[in-house]
C-alpha cells in the first residue's frame, strides 16, 4: 500500500496541535500550567513557590535533564517538569521570563507562538556604568521590547523589584513587600495581581505597560544600597493613602483613559478607607 506521507504529516500536526492545547489547559484545580523560563536565581524561587501554591510548573531550562534541573523539579514538587524554553512555553498558559539581559533577547523571540498566554517579565535591563552604580540598557523597556516581539502575548512587568529570597518567604523583611504590576491587559493585570497576593505579596497596580519602564528605574534605586555595600537595604513598601480623593474628591484632574475600568487589585492592606466626615 502507498503512504501519502502529506495526509500522515498532516494528522501529524493536528495530533501535536490537540495535545498541546490539552497540555496548555488548566489542570483539575482550574489553576494554569506556569512555565518558568530560566532556573536561575529567581527561577528556582518562583517554581517552588508557585508549585506550593498548587499550580503545575514547567522549566525551561538549555539542559533539562541536569541535576540542578532535576533537583529542582524535586523540589517543586506535584507534577513538575524540565523541558526547552520553547516547549515549556507551549505547555504553558503563564510564563514567567526569569531570564536577565541580554540573553533575554534571544530568549524572548525564540518561544514560538504566545498568542494570548499570559508573559510575565520580571528582568532588570541595565548594567553598572562607570561610577558603579547602574544605568539602563534599553530606551524604552524590557516589557514593552517583549510585547514587541510578541504582539500576540498578554505582558506584564511584575516581580521586578523583589529579591528572590523575598520569594521563597515573603515574611523575611518582618512586613510585607510591594509589587508594583503594570500592563496593558486588564485580565492579566488582576491574574498576576492574585498571584502576588496568595504569595503573601501586596499588589499595586502601576498603569499600562509603558509605566514597566518606572519599574525598572526603581529596580535601579533597589540596587543603590546594595552596590554602596550598606549593611542595611530596602524591599519597596507602599503605603495606602486615601489624603488626595478625600481633598480633591473628582475636580482635581482629568482621569485617565482607563479610569472607567481598571483592573480590580486585591486589597491586601485592608478595604478601602472612606473619607472622615466634616
Amino acid at each position: 500500500m502507498k503512504i501519502n506521507w502529506f495526509s500522515v504529516s498532516v494528522l501529524l500536526g493536528v495530533i501535536l496541535s490537540v495535545t498541546q492545547m490539552h497540555i496548555a489547559s488548566a489542570d483539575d484545580t482550574g489553576r494554569p500550567t506556569i512555565a518558568v523560563i530560566g532556573t536561575g536565581d529567581m527561577g528556582d524561587s518562583f517554581g517552588p513557590r508557585l508549585g506550593a501554591l498548587g499550580y503545575p510548573v514547567v522549566y525551561g531550562t538549555r539542559d533539562p535533564k541536569s541535576d540542578k534541573s532535576q533537583q529542582l523539579i524535586r523540589a517543586t514538587g506535584g507534577a513538575a517538569t524540565a523541558t526547552s524554553p520553547e516547549q515549556a512555553a507551549i505547555s504553558a498558559n503563564v510564563i514567567i521570563l526569569a531570564v536577565p539581559w541580554p540573553a533575554m533577547e534571544t530568549v524572548a523571540q525564540n518561544l514560538g507562538s504566545l498568542k494570548d498566554k499570559i508573559v510575565i517579565d520580571i528582568s532588570m535591563p541595565s548594567v553598572q556604568g562607570d561610577d558603579g552604580y547602574h544605568v539602563p540598557l534599553l530606551e524604552t523597556s524590557s516589557a514593552e521590547m517583549i510585547q514587541g516581539w510578541n504582539p500576540g502575548a498578554r505582558v506584564v512587568k511584575a516581580f521586578a523589584t523583589q529579591g528572590s529570597f523575598l520569594i521563597d518567604d515573603p515574611h523575611a523583611v518582618g512586613g510585607p513587600a510591594t509589587v508594583p504590576i503594570a500592563a496593558d491587559d486588564r485580565g492579566a493585570k488582576e491574574f498576576v495581581a492574585r498571584l502576588a497576593a496568595d504569595m503573601g505579596l501586596d499588589p499595586v497596580d502601576a498603569g499600562p505597560l509603558r509605566m514597566a519602564r518606572e519599574i525598572e528605574a526603581l529596580q535601579r534605586l533597589y540596587m543603590v544600597p546594595l552596590l554602596q555595600r550598606r549593611q542595611a537595604a530596602f524591599e519597596p513598601y507602599f503605603r495606602r493613602s486615601y489624603y488626595w480623593a478625600c481633598i480633591w474628591g473628582d475636580d482635581w484632574s482629568k482621569p485617565v483613559a482607563d479610569a472607567g475600568n481598571l483592573a480590580d487589585i486585591p486589597h491586601t492592606q485592608g478595604p478601602v478607607r472612606p473619607c472622615p466626615g466634616p
